[in-house]
């Protein structure tokens, strides 16, 4: 029988430069474990994407991506638009590790690497936003507009405190935006601070963002935040390290699995903390699309 083949996609500036540190053991621990595995590093923007759709084309069982929410975006944008996809492993070497967390992947990189090697597989939806794929959180508003805006340099010095500087120096430009949201079961028309939309319950490191959020079960939970004052939406924060924002009068909660938003206005979309184009867009959950180690 011939041995199993991985391809290991790794982003050599994610997370303090962890990846570059570990390399060598992980390696070993994949070919140890039965698993042919062979290295791509990610040289620049959409890198990781090329190489998923390549990995994917040429046939290996199992594509891990290595790097931070950004890097595993790009590497399931590549597996989600092929025909055949390979099981998605992640090594957690990024600032905030969104969907590493939910499926509880360890923190420590050797430790993780040995987790995959115990091949348990889980289903994994995915969501679509016209032509783009994402795996934990689409969001639109200005706050979410930090994660793409914070330089990577700044992000491998510093960690999660460069998004905290980030949105401090954010605030003042925080107003309403005009959204216009469509679902099967929810209608909205007017001013936002903010619409996410999750496939997790942990986004940018608030644990219970969206609480009744499972990656497998088929539907998006959407959180809209009507418009709100700063006072407002520092108190919304604070309820919301406690996932009890969701009891918050100007906090709309709902799930579905498709929804269309538009604007009258300039509305920048965000994907895994990464820049996915502007409204309008429509939203549609690809249930179970993926199969991920976990």
């Amino acid at each position: 029988m011939s041995k199993q083949r991985a391809r290991l996609i790794y982003n050599p500036s994610s997370g303090k430069e962890m990846m570059r540190q570990h390399l060598p053991e992980i390696l070993d621990i994949l070919e140890s474990a039965g698993l042919e595995t062979s290295c791509h590093m990610t040289k620049g923007s959409d890198d990781a994407r090329e190489a998923a759709v390549k990995a994917a084309a040429d046939e290996f069982d199992y594509v891990i991506a290595a790097g931070g929410d950004g890097t595993v975006n790009e590497v399931v944008n590549g597996l989600s638009s092929a025909p055949i996809r390979p099981t998605l492993g992640i090594l957690p070497a990024g600032t905030s590790n969104d969907l590493a967390r939910a499926l509880r992947i360890p923190r420590n990189l050797v430790k993780a690497a040995k987790q995959l090697t115990k091949f348990q597989v889980r289903p994994l939806d995915v969501g679509q936003a016209n032509d783009h794929f994402f795996i934990n959180i689409a969001g639109c508003g200005r706050i979410t507009e930090i994660t793409y805006e914070v330089p990577s340099k700044m992000k491998t010095a510093l960690g999660q405190l460069a998004y905290y500087m980030k949105g401090l120096e954010k605030i003042p430009q925080l107003g309403a935006i005009h959204l216009e949201v469509e679902a099967p079961n929810f209608g909205f028309s007017g001013k936002a601070m903010l619409c996410l939309i999750c496939n997790s319950r942990r986004v940018g490191g608030f644990e219970k963002l969206a609480p009744e959020a499972e990656p497998d079960d088929g539907l998006f939970d959407v959180i809209l935040i009507k418009q709100s004052s700063i006072p407002d939406i520092v108190k919304l924060a604070t309820q919301a390290l406690r996932g009890e924002h969701i009891h918050n009068q100007r906090v709309m909660y709902f799930q579905t699995d498709r929804l269309k938003i538009t604007s009258n206005e300039r509305v920048d979309l965000n994907l895994d903390g990464e820049y996915g184009g502007s409204l309008p867009k429509e939203f549609r959950v690809l249930k179970h699309h993926l199969r991920v180690l976990v």
